[in-house]
């Protein structure tokens, strides 16, 4: 019996993926790069796409990660807010956070999923509107968190937690300002 020395059809193409797939990463990353540079915060931006897998392979995909990145976000923030109603014991703390919960939700349930879904449609303008107003939410959220007088330790925090929203924020509208722009 003669041994063949030739490589099989499947292996070759094991052989030619292999060799590909680094090339295919770093297409991502340049995607990821491009898009990210013409952000207002590109450090965020990068730091919230990278560690995605898959990686967002188009600048559909990224502005939909992005939507997703502000959407988890802004879920959790609101459960932290839920969670600080319950253990605060000062009314006008337990108002201003309570009036949080409630621009959160609609925000959380309805409106960024909303958008998410309009970008699959390719409505992109709406979805930019729809991230646009979440970042109004967290402005009031943030006022009525100031006028509390406040500066504790959950008062920090909800103000560090706003600012990351709103700049997540700003970063997935300027996504979605590059797709629309053909960038």
């Amino acid at each position: 019996m003669k041994k063949s020395s030739a490589v099989t059809t499947p292996t070759f193409l094991f052989l030619c993926l292999l060799l590909l797939l680094p090339l295919l990463a770093r297409s991502n990353d340049d995607l990821i790069d491009k898009i990210c540079q013409a952000t207002p915060f590109c450090d965020l931006c990068e730091a919230s796409l990278r560690p995605l897998s898959p990686s967002p392979s188009d600048p559909k995909s990224l502005a939909s990660a992005m939507a997703n990145v502000v959407l988890g976000n802004l879920t959790d923030t609101l459960g932290y807010i839920q969670s600080l109603i319950k253990h605060t014991h000062e009314p006008a703390a337990e108002r201003a956070l309570a009036q949080c919960a409630e621009l959160y939700r609609p925000v959380v349930k309805f409106n960024i999923p909303q958008a998410i879904d309009a970008m699959r449609r390719g409505q992109f303008g709406f979805a930019t509107y729809v991230l646009g107003d979440a970042e109004k939410q967290t402005d009031s959220c943030q006022k009525g968190i100031n006028s509390t007088g406040a500066n504790d330790e959950s008062a920090v925090a909800i103000t560090a937690r706003n600012k990351q929203v709103k700049n997540l924020c700003d970063v997935a509208i300027s996504v979605l300002k590059s797709l629309m722009n053909g960038r």
